[in-house]
């Protein structure tokens, strides 16, 4: 279901990875911590990623330079640096990237890769080779220990969310989903690979999921919002 041929391989719609904590899961079965920060906040695909700031702080990072742009081949070492990358407010769902770990440019090259609605973090990794993006609006590097107020509330296509930056902890409801194309994934890196998930899951109906504090990352796409319950 990706974009040139590739299949989106952290986040296949229609196979769910089983949610069983194992040596992969990271959080140790823990439950997801309570804190919460704004009753009415809200985290969605065009909200700038890193929770309220202050005014100046909003300005600073409306200005901070990207790394690099959306449409591109990048050889990692060279082109851009191994890190965390984010891209936010891909509308049309045309936006594409991959890791790869050379550049043959065969199914067999890539590590992970992802069409993506609304925000996507990235991390390219010291091993890999190249990193392709196509469709996507410009990628900024994102600080190891981002800061911000997580929000109680998100968008249910809104891509990707920072734990414990974007949104808080806890268990959420996404509501109105009338067929299986609600798809959401715990994650506890954003490598993207299947080793990332924690668990996962096609949805119809409500929706309901507990987010844990250990956890790094949500991702939600064709989903109702999300209100945390």
């Amino acid at each position: 279901m990706g974009m040139k041929g590739k299949i989106a391989l952290g986040a296949v719609v229609g196979v769910v990875v089983i949610g069983t904590v194992s040596a992969n899961a990271g959080n140790g079965g823990k439950d997801a911590g309570s804190g919460s920060s704004g009753k009415d906040s809200s985290a969605s695909a065009t909200h700038q990623p890193g929770g309220k700031k202050d005014s100046g702080g909003a300005e600073a990072a409306e200005k901070k330079k990207a790394a690099f742009d959306g449409d591109g081949d990048y050889q990692v070492g060279s082109d851009i640096k191994p890190g965390t990358y984010r891209t936010t407010g891909n509308t049309d769902g045309m936006c594409y990237w991959e890791r790869a770990k050379d550049a043959s440019g065969e199914t067999d090259s890539v590590l992970a890769n992802d069409n993506v609605t609304g925000t996507s973090y990235v991390t390219v990794k010291p091993g890999d080779k190249l990193f392709k993006s196509t469709g996507c609006n410009d990628w900024e590097a994102v600080a190891p220990k981002a800061k911000g107020t997580p929000a109680s509330s998100m968008d249910g296509d809104g891509g990707m969310f920072e734990v414990g930056t974007d949104i808080a902890p806890g268990t959420y409801k996404s509501s109105g989903n009338t067929d299986d194309s609600c798809y959401w994934e715990r994650a506890k890196d954003a490598e993207q690979g299947l080793d990332s998930v924690i668990a996962n899951n096609n949805v119809t109906g409500t929706a309901v999921v507990t987010i844990s504090s250990t956890d790094a990352y949500f991702k939600t796409t064709g989903c109702g919002v999300w209100k945390k319950a």
